[in-house]
């Protein structure tokens, strides 16, 4: 008994010491890209936080401002505006979720697995397409003189309802809330697709069974199944919302009026445009702290509801 207990004393040893060692060369071959990731992420988000209380003057001495970038912010009407144009943007994109959901369900109602996957390869195509690409192509469609748009309608005897769309501030953000139209293209309908795939056939059997009608099984089996999948996809789209801009910056750059105003225009605006790169900390450094206050209460509620069903 004795010994085995030494021939097993030596061999958890050399084990230990070689996990110690498989540990470090990880951690070594980890440090690169921790470094990088210090560089060029976590430093600059952090010195931007810090300049955002002086009047910064990159290369140059700045001075300390205490608040003063705040107190500016609180009475700044354009950033205030460019939130509620984010809100807009944000219930009208949970609305287009009905779109790619009930392609999602065509999809899965296909009989062929093989007509299944042309169909879903068809529809996830375009998500490879460069976004720049596609704001220009939409751009053109826009164009008030050779659009598309205007052009069809003149051809069908409507040329009073031509009209210079990205140009009018009544119509500019529904435009741009417009692209990409059918909206198919996209995470939602991946995530939706997946999620009802992921429902066995045996459910959907024993609702037939049942006599449970499609569009009552929507509602009644495949909606409340996929319920997590479409929580975490409104967390995605409040963050996504949140970091919208380019679509604006490309073609309207927050006009007409300020009618397509979003909060990453306004701070590029305030360092590029007007050279106050302090102010444009303050913008940055407070929508962050947004975007990160609606993950921790995304994730203190899931925790809080994972503690509630555990106890029930």
């Amino acid at each position: 008994m004795a010994r085995v207990r030494s021939m097993r004393a030596p061999r958890a040893g050399a084990r230990a010491r070689f996990l110690s060692r498989r540990t470090l060369v990880l951690y070594a071959v980890m440090l690169p890209t921790l470094v990088v990731i210090g560089l060029f992420a976590y430093y600059p988000a952090i010195t931007g936080m810090v300049f955002s209380f002086f009047h910064w003057r990159p290369g140059y001495e700045s001075d300390f401002l205490g608040l003063a970038n705040y107190e500016r912010m609180l009475t700044d009407r354009i950033w205030w505006t460019s939130f509620l144009n984010l809100l807009v943007i944000f219930v009208f994109g949970i609305a287009t979720w009905v779109v790619p959901f009930l392609a999602a369900e065509l999809v899965i109602s296909l009989s062929g697995e093989r007509l299944r996957f042309v169909f879903r390869a068809l529809l996830v195509a375009p998500i490879a397409f460069p976004q720049m690409v596609t704001f220009l192509i939409w751009g053109f469609f826009y164009d008030p003189s050779r659009g598309v748009i205007n052009g069809f309608l003149r051809g069908v005897g409507l040329p009073d309802l031509a009209h210079n769309w990205l140009g009018d501030p009544g119509t500019a953000l529904l435009a741009l809330m417009f692209i990409g139209f059918p909206w198919i293209a996209g995470l939602p309908f991946l995530i939706f697709l997946t999620g009802l795939q992921n429902i066995p056939q045996e459910i959907f059997d024993a609702a037939a069974l049942d006599g449970v009608g499609r569009f009552r099984r929507v509602f009644a089996i495949d909606v409340p199944i996929i319920a997590r999948q479409i929580a975490l996809l409104g967390f995605i789209a409040v963050i996504a919302t949140l970091q919208y801009g380019m679509a604006a910056y490309v073609l309207t750059g927050g006009g007409p009026d300020n009618s397509t105003q979003v909060p990453i225009l306004r701070m590029l605006a305030a360092a590029f445009n007007g050279g106050d790169w302090g102010y444009a900390a303050t913008l940055s450094t407070t929508l962050f702290l947004v975007i990160a206050t609606i993950g921790l209460l995304v994730v203190a509620s899931r925790s809080l509801g994972k503690a509630v069903r555990g106890k029930a």
